[in-house]
Formats: structure tokens, sequence, C-alpha cells
């Protein structure tokens, strides 16, 4: 007899029932475990974790659906087993959650016939999950993951001109990976042994962003006690990120301008120039072509930086990606938190499939995460995941009836602010704005609460 590969649970107050169904078993590679009633059930359950759990009728909860007896494992196969049943009880059960039914006493051939089918259905789950981590072993690109037409378009450029490029921008929406994709293009390219510098254009202040980019000399403003050299500098030879490029003032886009066609900078408050030998890849969610338009981005730089221009799907339009993305983040947070996890449920995957991930990849990121630090078992169950994926606004049908515009606003701020912790920085990265404007909504509630509440006094 083959060693044995599945587990079976038995649930029933009749010895007998377990012991035949063993014998109907005879060299398949199949364990069975026997419980005598529903709480060692569940608790063998818990312990063990069977592929399988055979209940006998008496002992169900009738009022639940049958995975919620099992901590709402829908990647469990749940049998009951009764000695009669009416086409009735056959549908409820079947309506419940029932994988297969079974009458007693148990008829070996239809024990075995039941089985098998299951075999076979575990055995092309296991093969579809071996071949899901080839395929992510082959779709990964410096670390990005994708498969989509789109990625493996955007990979392709990146390959081709990485050798060649001194500017570079690359757009799209918050959360798409842009910064993976600016190192790509560094660590392909032939300064990939220098240094690779990170700029959040946005995370800085207006007066601090000249001095942090180009450097400043001892007394060129109040607080500057000595000379300091700035990014440009720091990443001389190598290659400076700028994220959230269309944050830039237009005196610190003359400037970037300057050095671009000139490899020269001067310090704030220096009349000296400085030679520097960098590559600049730029970034951001916004519409640049919209700002230059508008008179908020200088036309010119904008020209320089967009030579190479390469733009980054939202994950909404590449939902190929979603179970590469998952099982990958799933790998990931599974060895960073020390767990053993192999899997999602098929419920908690429809629910990840339905949601339309306005913050991207990384948040993603962040729901799988969360679920992994959540999960007790070695799948990840819907129950794991963040009530904001599990309890989804679809509109006007989820009983809200018909919202303003800002009603939907309001209420899609409140499930980011859920989904990151109340992090308001974290949310306008989320959202593609600032923390200005998510301040300024928040205001906006406050402000119309306080009005109701005095008119209702």
């Amino acid at each position: 007899m083959p060693d044995p590969v599945y587990s079976v649970l038995v649930i029933d107050g009749d010895v007998g029932v377990a012991e035949d169904f063993s014998r109907a078993l005879l060299g398949m590679p199949v364990a069975v475990l026997r419980a005598g009633d529903r709480a060692q059930g569940i608790s063998f359950y818990r312990e063990f974790l069977p592929q399988m759990a055979l209940l006998d009728s008496k002992l169900d909860d009738e009022e639940v659906p049958l995975h919620e007896l099992f901590l709402g494992d829908s990647g469990l196969e749940v049998v009951l087993m009764t000695d009669r049943w009416t086409r009735a009880a056959a549908l409820a059960a079947v309506a419940r959650g029932a994988s297969d039914l079974l009458s007693k006493p148990l008829e070996p051939s239809k024990v075995r016939q039941m089985l098998s089918g299951f075999i076979a259905t575990a055995e092309t789950r296991r093969h579809t999950q071996e071949l899901d981590n080839e395929l992510l072993q082959a779709y990964q690109f410096q670390g990005i993951v994708g498969r989509s037409p789109r990625m493996l378009e955007v990979f392709s450029r990146v390959r081709r001109v990485a050798p060649l490029f001194q500017t570079a921008l690359i757009t799209g929406p918050t959360g798409t990976g842009k910064e993976l994709i600016a190192r790509a293009l560094h660590y392909l390219s032939p300064r990939s042994g220098e240094k690779f510098v990170v700029c959040n254009c946005s995370a800085l202040t207006e007066t601090l962003l000249e001095s942090q980019l180009f450097g400043h000399v001892k007394g060129a403003f109040t607080g500057a006690t000595h000379d300091r050299a700035g990014l440009f500098e720091h990443s001389n030879r190598g290659t400076l990120f700028l994220d959230e490029i269309g944050e830039l003032t237009l005196a610190a886009q003359a400037k970037l301008l300057r050095i671009l066609q000139s490899q020269e900078l001067q310090r704030v408050g220096s009349p000296v120039t400085t030679t520097v030998d960098v590559h600049v890849i730029a970034a951001t969610n916004r519409d640049v072509r919209e700002l230059a338009s508008k008179g908020n981005f200088r036309e010119d730089l904008f020209y320089r930086l967009s030579m190479i221009e390469i733009q980054l799907p939202p994950l909404a339009d590449r939902k190929e990606d979603l179970p590469l993305l998952q099982r990958h983040f799933l790998r990931h947070f599974s060895t960073k938190y020390g767990k053993k996890i192999d899997g999602i449920s098929r419920r908690a995957q429809i629910l990840l499939t339905r949601h339309s991930w306005p913050g991207n990849v990384r948040e993603l990121e962040n729901v799988i995460g969360n679920a992994c630090m959540m999960a007790q078992g070695k799948i990840i169950r819907d129950i794991d995941l963040p009530e904001a994926i599990r309890v989804q606004i679809t509109g006007p049908d989820s009983g809200a009836g018909i919202m303003t515009l800002e009603e939907v606003q309001s209420r899609h701020l409140d499930y980011v602010l859920k989904l990151v912790d109340g992090n308001k920085a974290r949310a306008a990265e989320v959202l593609g704005v600032s923390r200005a404007t998510i301040y300024g909504m928040l205001a906006r509630r406050i402000r119309q609460v306080v009005q109701k509440n005095e008119l209702s006094a």
C-alpha cells in the first residue's frame, strides 16, 4: 500500500462507520481519522488539517453553512452521511456547501468512487500549484512579477533602453511599481555597480527641496551651518531616481533642466558650478502633459525627461497577473513571518478577484501581508482578509441607494484609511493625492456633521 498522501476525518458516534470507511479504501493513499462527536471533530480538524471531512447528519448544525463548522475553510471537502436521504434534505445539504452525500450503511464501491474523484481533483490542484510556481519563476523580471501582455512589453522596453538611457520618465498610478522599474533600469545599465539614490519630491517642503537636490553652502539660509552636498553630487556616476517629479516647483524644474543639459549644478547660495555625471529617472502618478499644458510643468523639461517614457498599467488592467502576484507575496510573507502557508482558499480568491484594487500592487501586497499575519492554518481563508475586501462596496446595489460623488469619495476614503491603519500620508499615496487633500476631505466631513447637529438642535 502506498504511503498515505491524503487524510479524511470521519465524524460519527458509531465506531463501525469509520471502520467500514477504512476497509473500503484499502490500497488507496488515504489516512482515516475518527472523531466521536462534532466538538472532537473540529478539534481534530484544527490539529491535522485533513483534506476531507465526513459528518454524520445527526451531528450537523443545520443553521450553519457546513464550511463555517471548520473555520470557514471553503477548500475543505465536506461530505454528509445519513441512513435516509430525502430529495429536500439532499438539496438543502448541497445548498449549504456539501461536496457529496453518502447513505449509511456505506457501500464500498460508492466510497471508492467518491474518493477516487476527490484524489483526481486534488492532484489537478496540486499540479496547477506546481505550474503556478514554475510560472512565478519564469515571469519574474528583476524582482517584478507579471505575464500580462502590457507588463511583458514594459519588461522588453526596459531591457532595450537600459544600456543607453541618460534620462527616463516612468508614469503610472500610485502603487504600480515605478521604483522597481527604475531600479531595473539602473541594474541593467552600465552603471549597475554605482549608487542608486532615491528622492521623494513630494515628501520635501519647497524651501528644503532645492537644498536637498543641489546642496547648499554655509550661510545660504537660516540653519545652514555648514556646506552640504545635494543628492546630485551624492549620486555622481550613478543614478538618481526622482519620485513624484510633478511636485517640483517651477524654480526647481529650471535648475533640474540646466543640470540635465549641462551636467553642471550650483549649490544654493554659491556662484560656483560643479560638474556631475548622473543618470536621472523621474516618476509621477500625475498627467505631466496636462500639467505642462496648464503651465504647471516646464514643457522643455518634460520633453527632456520623456525621451524615454515607460507607462505602467493599473492592476485592474492586468488582472491576469493577479494569481502570480498573490503567490509571490504569499511566498514572501510566509517566509518573513516564519509560517508555512501553502495557498489561498477558493472563496478568498474570488473576493480578491472581484476587488477593483484602487491602490494597485501596493494595496495587494498590504492585503496579502495582513492575511498572512492573520492566518491560523496552512491556507489563507476569506475570514483572514481585511474587512474592506470581505465587505466590498458594489455601488447602488449594496443597499446604500444612489450616492452623490462626494459620498462615493468619502466612503472610498474610509476604506483606504482602514486599509492603511489610519495613516493619512500612506492613504494619500494610495489615492494619488496630497495629504492636504485628505485633511480637507476630513475637515469638510466634520463641518457637515457639526452643521447637521446644529440644525437638529
